[in-house]
């Protein structure tokens, strides 16, 4: 997503309803469809009126997220807080690749599955054998090309598993889909291209036989979108770009958004300087959720191009935007721009996590967006109307968000500008949380964030537009935020709209994924290395394991072949926080990796770059 400046050279280098009965029909559909084969309705303990609406993983673990609704949550309680002191490594797997280890695994009928970094190897692991040894190896051998143009290192965000076929994209741009029993390729097709600084890094989705993979490139100036393929032939049925004309942007007679901010003909080119549209960003890089009650995908879009806001006067819609989508057409029911006009890098490409739950006395189908400007937002689903926006970090880009009008009440001392260097902008760029998930629990009906306390100063600059160039157009210096600290893992409670707890980390962000399981555990781990288990009620640390690497992945949970539960993560540094650790990088430049050196120049001291999958057991 990213362009470091001066250190660019190192990164050259899923209508259904679920119910408790499980699947209704699809409209038109010959017979009801099951609950998907490595998913379950049965979640024990679930909280009065707290309703997921996507069945959680069953002891597999098929999605990016487990289930369709990004919740991270699994119901296995095998591993507990009364027990789980007793955690231990049972296999560490290697791919020999020392970047950014971003993403998780799949677990699907006793075969683990691993998509590296670049250059993006598919490894398939045997769960029924001692020491889970490799049974094969798919290589899709992705142009070396694309090192030179991919931002925040050569990391790929994971995997999706649908009818027999696990699909996953490549660094250069191309969407594989490989057979699951024998490593084989079904279909290979190309969705992006590097020439113009397009690369692939996120986790598709599948819902329904359609693929969902997005863009990567904000800061090379692409024209963003989302793009759906046919499972079964990998056929481009449809495209949504972030910019240009309602027609381009799929928005129909359908498209109701909720504030006037958002309504009107062709916004993807009025709000734009004639032209800029073409090149200006709106990446779809992050998670994408299904709903399969309203029948809707959720997703949000990156950064405007370039970072100098005053280049690109205007709005920008559609950057910065939470989407809600028809999954088989592509038609936006709704849209919502979180920031309009971006001028900190604000992505919106966070995830959506669609629930049902009191809300003020009212059950209420809730989208919950812990954004990356620092406030933790919750919207009406069905319409994309505000119903909180309360800061879950230090912000003083923004006074609170007006929920009547839904735009943010931004500070004019903080808007950034070319030729002036505003200063103490909190959150930085890479925001009270950047892309690495959360988790949500409803046993306890709280969030669990990884968060930052991280600020910057930013002085915008003039640049020009070279296809396959970086366009970014700012100087960035980050720091640590009020306090010293610089992360925390935080228990937000949704239905007060309150942290309950939180761990703080002085030395560096909370960088990894969150799980949370139904032994009533929190996992997640540290820039530093440590792999840790917290109680999801208090917060209270009961275990931890000091891996080899800082860990920037994403935790899962699985049973095995037999009946034992299993917890794995990857450990190995890197991404955009992560790269001050590299060795090409120097701690003297502040300004290195976009600014982020600033804040993580010590982070060689505590880790070093790994390769390593752990997994746990009791």
């Amino acid at each position: 997503m990213r362009n470091f400046g001066n250190s660019w050279g190192l990164f050259a280098k899923w209508t259904a309803v679920v119910l408790s009965g499980g699947y209704l029909a699809l409209a038109g559909a010959q017979n009801t469809p099951k609950t998907p084969k490595g998913m379950t309705t049965s979640i024990p303990g679930e909280l009065p009126g707290i309703h997921l609406v996507s069945p959680v993983p069953d002891g597999q673990w098929i999605l990016p997220a487990g289930d369709f609704a990004n919740t991270r949550y699994s119901p296995l309680s095998q591993i507990t807080n009364k027990n789980v002191q007793s955690l231990h490594v049972v296999a560490t797997m290697s791919d020999g690749i020392d970047h950014g280890q971003e993403g998780q695994p799949l677990v699907v009928d006793n075969t683990l599955y691993w998509v590296t970094p670049f250059p993006n190897n598919l490894i398939a692991y045997d769960l029924t054998r001692p020491g889970f040894p490799i049974k094969w190896t798919f290589q899709p051998h992705p142009s070396r090309r694309a090192v030179g143009v991919a931002c925040c290192d050569t990391v790929n965000r994971g995997a999706s598993y649908a009818r027999g076929k696990i699909v996953y994209n490549t660094l250069d741009d191309h969407t594989v889909a490989v057979d699951a029993k024998t490593g084989k390729l079904v279909w290979e097709t190309a969705v992006g291209s590097i020439r113009y600084g397009e690369t692939e890094t996120m986790a598709p989705l599948v819902v329904h036989g359609i693929v969902y993979v997005g863009i990567s490139g904000g800061e090379m100036g692409v024209r963003g979108r989302l793009t759906a393929l046919d499972l079964k032939t990998g056929k481009i049925l449809w495209r949504a770009w972030s910019t240009g004309s309602d027609k381009d942007v799929r928005i129909g007679p359908g498209f109701h958004a909720y504030y006037p901010k958002d309504q009107g003909k062709n916004l993807g080119i009025t709000s734009w300087n004639p032209g800029q549209w073409k090149h200006g960003g709106g990446p779809v890089w992050g998670w994408i959720s299904y709903d399969p009650e309203l029948n809707l995908i959720f997703y949000g879009t990156g950064n405007p191009g370039p970072w100098d806001a005053d280049m690109r006067p205007g709005s920008n819609h559609w950057t910065c935007t939470i989407w809600a989508r028809d999954p088989k057409t592509g038609y936006a029911k709704w849209a919502y721009q979180i920031v309009p006009h971006d001028s900190w890098d604000y992505d919106a490409i966070m995830e959506n996590i669609p629930v049902d739950m009191p809300w003020h006395g009212k059950q209420r189908k809730l989208l919950l967006h812990p954004a990356r400007n620092g406030y933790m937002v919750v919207m009406d689903r069905t319409t994309g109307q505000i119903l909180s926006a309360e800061p879950f970090v230090h912000v003083n880009w923004a006074n609170g968000f007006n929920l009547k009008t839904g735009m943010p009440n931004i500070n004019p001392n903080k808007r950034t500008h070319a030729g002036k260097y505003t200063m103490n902008i909190c959150p930085s760029s890479t925001g009270g949380k950047d892309f690495i998930p959360s988790s949500f629990d409803p046993q306890t009906g709280y969030l669990y964030i990884p968060a930052h306390n991280t600020c910057m100063d930013y002085e915008g600059m003039s640049v020009n537009y070279i296809a396959g160039t970086p366009y970014l157009g700012a100087s960035v210096r980050m720091y640590p935020g009020p306090g010293g600290y610089q992360g925390k893992l935080i228990a937000w409670d949704v239905a007060t709209a309150k942290p309950v707890w939180s761990i703080k980390d002085k030395l560096f962000p909370v960088y990894s994924g969150v799980l949370s399981t139904g032994g009533g555990l929190v996992f997640y781990g540290t820039l530093e290395g440590w792999f840790r288990a917290v109680d999801a009620r208090t917060g209270k640390v009961l275990w931890q394991f000091k891996t080899g690497s800082g860990i920037i992945g994403d935790p899962i949970t699985f049973t095995g072949p037999h009946g034992k539960q299993y917890v794995a993560v990857f450990s190995g540094i890197g991404g955009w926080m992560g790269a001050s650790d590299f060795p090409s990088i120097s701690a003297d430049d502040p300004y290195a990796t976009l600014g982020a050196n600033g804040a993580m120049r010590n982070i060689k001291a505590y880790t070093k770059p790994g390769d390593t999958m752990y997994v746990f057991a009791l």
